[in-house]
């Protein structure tokens, strides 16, 4: 890791939240130079939330009045295409006393370099650096020489939830927690539409970077964004309507860590995983999508949880969208309530 001392800057997201840029060496392939970096590098970003001011908003029910005692920090990976723009939930965290870091990956949010190939990487592991560079950050941070002395409660969305369950099963250490929003453990349909779908990516090493044709639907973004039909204000710089390309690379990589999931990781940490009780996954756009996930198969996730570990909450919430946190109003604070009674079981 090539990061020195911290130099914080402004963030996006406002005063209460300061950016800090990390560049680590970058994996050999296509995509590996993808824009004004040093040669042979990557560019994440690491957010963090710090209140500069009172909160604009009443507590909810699960955050005290008081200013508590600090807590385990909080690591959150967003989803694929995708990048940090959810303040409800580092301010949630924060408002326990967990202090709340969230990352873009390269190529991603704040890191993007180029929209053509936004998202590609050609092995999930080309992340892992970059998220152990966030988490020596947060270690120095809170004083500790070693970033063992710091676990971290890990969060991710999405494929980011993929990424950060393998990431915690390579650096169990650094792990205190895992927190699972959605996460992409299975393909949909289960592990007989992933093994069906391996052949059709077997080509992936003579053309990765060949766009595959899938179908390419803005729902997600119209359930979630406040130039549809959301609540949030999403960047289409950052997090394209219809999300970045498919390539074959990127999908051969799922494929690769959906099945080392399959094959069981044997987490050792607790693990809480959130999903919404219905998908709808149809061609044609429906209001009852403000009301379901729209991208995967909760049921296929379901099932896969049980191959995480030994010690796994599986939590279904009725109405959540495919980001559950960003889901209306009532379904979040459910949500919340949730995840705050988890806390206090596992991470007091």
């Amino acid at each position: 890791m090539s990061q020195t001392s911290p130099q914080w800057g402004p963030d996006i997201l406002g005063p209460d939240y300061q950016a800090l840029v990390l560049t680590v060496p970058a994996r050999p392939g296509p995509g590996a130079q993808n824009g004004p970096v040093p040669e042979g590098s990557w560019r994440a970003t690491l957010v963090r939330h710090r209140r500069q001011r009172p909160a604009q908003n009443q507590p909810s029910p699960a955050q005290p009045t008081a200013a508590p005692a600090q807590r385990a920090p909080v690591l959150f990976i967003h989803g694929w295409s995708d990048y940090f723009y959810n303040t409800g939930l580092a301010e949630f965290f924060t408002g326990l006393g967990h202090p709340f870091y969230a990352l873009d990956l390269h190529n991603h949010g704040r890191s993007l370099q180029s929209l053509e190939l936004g998202g590609y990487v050609a092995d999930l592991a080309d992340y892992y650096d970059e998220i152990l560079a966030a988490q020596a950050v947060i270690a120095r941070e809170h004083g500790a020489p070693e970033p063992a002395d710091v676990p971290i409660i890990l969060a991710g969305h999405s494929t980011g939830g993929l990424i950060a369950a393998l990431w915690s099963k390579r650096f169990p250490h650094l792990v205190s927690q895992l927190i699972l929003n959605s996460p992409w453990l299975e393909m949909q349909g289960g592990a007989a539409i992933r093994r069906a779908a391996a052949p059709l990516v077997h080509f992936a090493d003579l053309r990765p970077l060949m766009r595959m044709r899938v179908p390419e639907r803005s729902f997600y973004w119209r359930g979630i964004s406040d130039e549809a039909l959301g609540e949030w204000p999403v960047d289409q710089g950052m997090r394209p309507p219809r999300a970045f390309p498919v390539r074959a690379g990127w999908m051969k990589a799922i494929l690769a860590a959906q099945q080392e999931v399959a094959a069981g990781l044997a987490l050792p940490m607790p693990v809480l995983v959130l999903l919404s009780t219905k998908s709808m996954l149809g061609p044609v756009w429906s209001d009852h999508m403000l009301r379901a996930d729209v991208v995967l198969d909760v049921r296929s996730l379901a099932l896969r949880t049980l191959s995480l570990g030994n010690s796994v909450t599986l939590e279904r919430i009725d109405g959540a969208l495919h980001e559950v946190f960003l889901s209306r109003g009532p379904v979040r604070a459910e949500a919340y309530l949730r995840l705050a009674r988890w806390l206090r079981g596992y991470a007091p």
